[in-house]
């Protein structure tokens, strides 16, 4: 049996963009002191200015979002967020980043790979109009009235999916990211419920998320088959309160309070490179 015909495509540049979605790295860093010490004034003037030529780099990219920002407990000192559509082009940015202040200031403590993804919970257009439109609010689906909401529910999801596959996030101070998993043991297996029991907790856990629109951005990743967990978990807010308060919230929810299981949480303040730079001691 002859050999299958391979081809050599190492001067054919790789793409690995998904399908749909962006991939979403979180990078969190230790800064050796001792190592930055080392270096002259102006060698560390350098050093900085390069970390902000690289960011600018990055974010012209198409697609490519980079957030920096100070992490507030010794979990690590710096984090970046990094979202783009290729996956080729997150390892070249993840590599600079790392190496962008000299071989050894940064030292990579945590990191997280995920993918923006849509919702498998999501209410189908269909569902809607039967459960929504005709079921509690009484309208045929011949009346205008229904065709309007059907309408007004498509550019609503809409919307909703592109903040999902491809959102931008806003400069808003407080970031909170952690990791999670749904729960597979013994009765507390999220896996052996039914679809219709995991979308009814999930549409109840959705609810409370709801209540805390324009105070919290949140954005769930998928990294099932990635990184250790199922999900990555990206909250926004102005007010620090605001991340206790839903976190608190969310976990008397069954989806949470039965299922859920958390890896740690990482608190950081979305700050221009500059004021990073003060808070860091750099």
């Amino acid at each position: 049996m002859s050999a299958p015909e391979t081809s050599d495509n190492s001067d054919t540049p790789v793409s690995l963009v998904p399908a749909e979605g962006w991939h979403v790295i979180h990078l969190y860093y230790n800064i050796d002191h001792s190592q930055w010490n080392l270096l002259s004034e102006e060698e560390q003037r350098s050093a900085k200015t390069d970390l902000a030529e690289l960011v600018q780099e990055i974010r012209s990219q198409k697609d490519t979002h980079l957030l920096t920002y100070a992490v507030v407990t010794p979990k690590a000192d710096i984090g970046f967020m990094l979202l783009t559509p290729d996956l080729g082009d997150a390892l070249s940015f993840e590599k600079k980043l790392t190496l962008s202040l000299g071989a050894d200031v940064l030292t990579p403590v945590y990191s997280y790979l995920s993918q923006t993804e849509r919702s498998e919970y999501t209410t189908t257009a269909e569902q809607y109009g039967k459960d929504t439109l005709e079921g509690e609010k009484g309208l045929s689906p011949d009346s205008d009235e229904y065709k309007a909401g059907l309408e007004e529910f498509n550019t609503r999801m809409e919307h909703y999916l592109q903040h999902r596959l491809y959102p931008v996030l806003p400069a808003w101070p407080v970031v909170c990211f952690y990791p999670m998993s749904k729960r597979r043991s013994g009765e507390d297996n999220w896996y052996s419920l039914s679809f219709d029991a995991r979308k009814d907790l999930m549409m109840g856990h959705a609810r409370v998320g709801r209540t805390y629109s324009g105070k919290i951005l949140q954005l769930i990743t998928g990294s099932t088959g990635l990184d250790e967990h199922e999900w990555g978990v990206t909250l926004l807010a102005k007010d620090p309160i605001e991340i206790r308060k839903i976190v608190y919230e969310m976990r008397f929810d069954e989806v949470s309070a039965r299922y859920g299981e958390f890896g740690d949480f990482y608190i950081g303040i979305q700050l221009p490179l500059n004021e990073m730079f003060e808070k860091v001691c750099l």
